[in-house]
């Protein structure tokens, strides 16, 4: 015979006791750095510091749990004024969605040339594409060290 308990008074008694639940939330990798497209220096080193608009873009890609399956969301923000300047959502991980997000940034801000664009080492920002349109407007690639997951923490921005 069982006891019909809800779960406020287990959340109650686990608290009384000192118990607390694990919630391990699921991993999705948005980083493929294992690529043969060329790398670009880290040019920030950590220093997530502006001196002013639009001289230093970061961008990376986070995923979304969704009714439909995962979404991915890439975002450029401006280390000067700490605002989302150009953002896309896909469903898939491709350089298409990072392409968008720029392109975004771009049309809105107008940056001019000399403008740094810092990521982390994923395929979707080594490829021939994203260089391609970088190369184009005169902007300037940086890249996080292999590994470190903080290039663009919270704490930062």
């Amino acid at each position: 015979m069982g006891f019909a308990v809800g779960k406020n008074r287990v959340a109650r008694m686990m608290k009384e006791i000192g118990l607390r639940s694990i919630v391990r939330r699921k991993y999705r990798a948005t980083t493929d750095s294992k690529h043969s497209h060329p790398v670009a220096e880290n040019l920030l080193k950590r220093d997530f510091t502006a001196s002013c608009p639009d001289s230093v873009w970061v961008s990376d890609i986070t995923y979304i749990a969704t009714k439909r399956g995962w979404s991915y969301l890439t975002v450029f923000i401006d280390l000067f004024s700490r605002r989302v300047v150009g953002w896309a959502l896909s469903s898939s991980l491709r350089t298409q969605m990072v392409l968008t997000a720029l392109k975004r940034g771009i049309r809105n801000r107008r940056p001019g040339a000399g403008l740094i664009i810092h990521s982390d080492r994923g395929v979707q920002y080594a490829c021939k594409d994203f260089r391609k349109v970088l190369k184009d407007h005169h902007f300037i690639q940086s890249m996080s060290r292999k590994g470190d997951c903080w290039a663009v923490s919270e704490k930062s921005l």
